[in-house]
């Protein structure tokens, strides 16, 4: 059984006194007054139960943010610092779809945004147009670990196609290197069929079910510098 975010909160609610009652209540915390609403032991908590499970069921990019949470002042700082660097995606990376979930971030890049030759780990010269301006982001935002998560649709043998997104993702992965950003922040991983956003029984479904998926959190100068902030609070 997939487990959902709103049992898994109200178990973390029992053992930290949390006040999240539903996955809105973890997703909507995208500044720094909500994000010190869970304390530093809760977050400890929350976060331990929700990346843990939720990225079982395929929601890797979700599950390695909310996997993520520090809590108290320090996170209510590195959830103010995602904000910013959630808009600057927005208006950057034409079709991004920005997510700010906890204390990071979970950005979605569809066909529309990087795309592959067909059945190939190829990078378009359009995909490579909108990873640089992602890249630029990137780097102006240096205190972040980024895991990339590559997907295809269903079409196909499951072994081949996650083979293909393990391939692509790692294309991205090589890219971002490529032009300036440090492999120590980059993780990838292939997700093949998994977790499909829409219908794999249509040509627009199918398109949608083949991206790229960003998990950005904060590394760990970010947590020494948002908890040295909050001590002066």
């Amino acid at each position: 059984m997939k487990k959902t975010t709103t049992t898994l909160l109200a178990g973390a609610m029992l053992v930290g006194s949390l006040s999240l009652t539903s996955c809105d209540s973890v997703k909507n915390a995208n500044n720094t007054q909500k994000g010190a609403t869970i304390g530093a032991a809760g977050g400890a908590i929350i976060g331990g139960i929700l990346g843990n499970n939720i990225g079982k069921g395929g929601n890797s990019a979700l599950g390695a943010v909310l996997g993520g949470v520090i809590g108290g002042a320090a996170g209510g700082v590195i959830g103010n610092n995602m904000d910013k660097q959630a808009r600057q995606i927005e208006q950057t990376v034409p079709g991004a779809q920005v997510e700010r979930v906890g204390e990071g971030i979970k950005l979605t890049l569809g066909e529309s945004s990087v795309n592959f030759n067909l059945n190939q780990a190829t990078l378009t010269d359009k995909a490579k147009q909108n990873l640089d301006k992602l890249i630029v982001v990137f780097k102006e935002n240096p205190n972040t670990n980024i895991s990339i998560f590559g997907y295809t649709d269903n079409t196909g043998r499951e072994e081949y196609n996650l083979k293909l997104s393990r391939q692509r993702a790692n294309a991205v992965k090589t890219y971002l290197m490529q032009n300036g950003v440090s492999n120590k922040r980059l993780a990838t991983e292939g997700m093949g069929i998994a977790d499909p956003i829409a219908s794999n029984d249509t040509e627009a479904g199918r398109a949608k079910n083949r991206r790229v998926e960003f998990a950005i959190k904060a590394n760990e100068q970010m947590i020494i510098d948002a908890q040295n902030e909050a001590a002066t609070m």
